[in-house]
């Protein structure tokens, strides 16, 4: 059985490990769409019935989001002092 590392599509349960979201919020997101003051969903296919979210989308998802930084370190460059 291929991990979620070799995987291309993966299933809400395998999703909601992978970034660290519960299942609810997949489901609601997907019935609600991208509301105001909402986190966006993640992008995901349908096949038949089964609602699959490719690893790629979901990287590039994950990507979208602002980066803290943590309030003790200063940033030069890009590169953390």
């Amino acid at each position: 059985m291929p991990t979620t590392q070799n995987k291309r599509a993966l299933s809400e349960i395998e999703t909601a490990e992978y970034i660290g979201m519960s299942r609810s919020f997949l489901r609601q997101s997907r019935m609600e769409g991208n509301r105001e003051n909402r986190t966006p969903a993640p992008p995901f296919i349908k096949i038949g019935r089964a609602v699959r979210y490719l690893k790629d989308d979901l990287d590039n998802w994950l990507d979208s989001f602002f980066r803290m930084q943590h309030l003790g370190q200063k940033s030069v460059g890009g590169e953390h002092v």
